[in-house]
């Protein structure tokens, strides 16, 4: 698989959806540089990712080309994968602590937090049949790190 710098993904990315955009309009939507954007879209353009082609004496169009749209979307695929290998070692850790709340007979818990790991937690505790309070109860569910721990108040 080729590589590709998280900088390089962005501009494509920004390419993609405006084939139009300005170098200055790049630097401002991605907060790099001016001079690291030329240097960057001339690097695409070496590695054959973009074409670009002269509208009038001052403006430029930049596209994908087929090259860059596959490591596009090799990369695309990467970060889904990625993302449900994290979701699925996640949601393993969160049945296996809510079934030891059903072994202990831990039939209601609030949770400390608000993101997506919660939210996990959160719906792996309803399906179960365990109680998620908004206030706060005796057996409180948090993340540390990434492992998903019950403290008591």
């Amino acid at each position: 698989m080729t590589e590709i710098k998280n900088n390089e993904y962005s501009l494509l990315k920004e390419i993609a959806q405006d084939s139009l955009v300005t170098q200055a309009g790049l630097s401002k939507r991605l907060d790099i540089a001016v001079g690291s954007v030329n240097w960057y879209i001339k690097r695409l353009i070496h590695r054959g990712w973009v074409k670009v082609s002269h509208l009038d004496r001052t403006r430029l169009k930049y596209d994908i080309t087929s090259e860059g749209m596959t490591v596009f979307t090799q990369r695309a695929l990467l970060y889904a994968r990625d993302s449900l290998k994290a979701y699925g070692s996640f949601r393993a850790q969160a049945k296996n602590l809510v079934a030891d709340l059903q072994k202990n007979g831990i039939q209601q818990v609030s949770l400390n937090g608000n993101d997506e790991m919660m939210d996990i937690l959160r719906l792996t505790c309803l399906e179960a049949g365990v109680e998620v309070s908004d206030q706060p109860v005796e057996h409180v569910l948090e993340v540390c790190g990434n492992k998903y721990q019950l403290i008591g108040r």
